[in-house]
């Protein structure tokens, strides 16, 4: 198990989280995702080690930008 922290700028509400969410659940091997609005913190559990570049595609669609990375990748 692999679990990846970090910060998306421009969420406010919890339908920013839900998007954000969804997005991330898509990609293979997440089995969970944690959002917490107010300091756009994202943690991400996976099977593997996901890559920045699926995290940062996965963020874009949903409509928003990883601004900082909490745990290395």
């Amino acid at each position: 198990m692999s679990v990846q922290t970090f910060t998306v700028s421009g969420m406010t509400c919890g339908h920013c989280a839900r998007s954000v969410t969804e997005e991330l659940s898509e990609i293979p091997g997440v089995t969970d995702v944690q959002v917490t609005v107010e300091t756009g913190q994202v943690s991400v559990t996976s099977e593997q080690e996901l890559t920045r570049d699926a995290v940062t595609a996965a963020i874009a669609e949903a409509g928003y930008a990883v601004t900082a990375w909490t745990s290395p990748n």
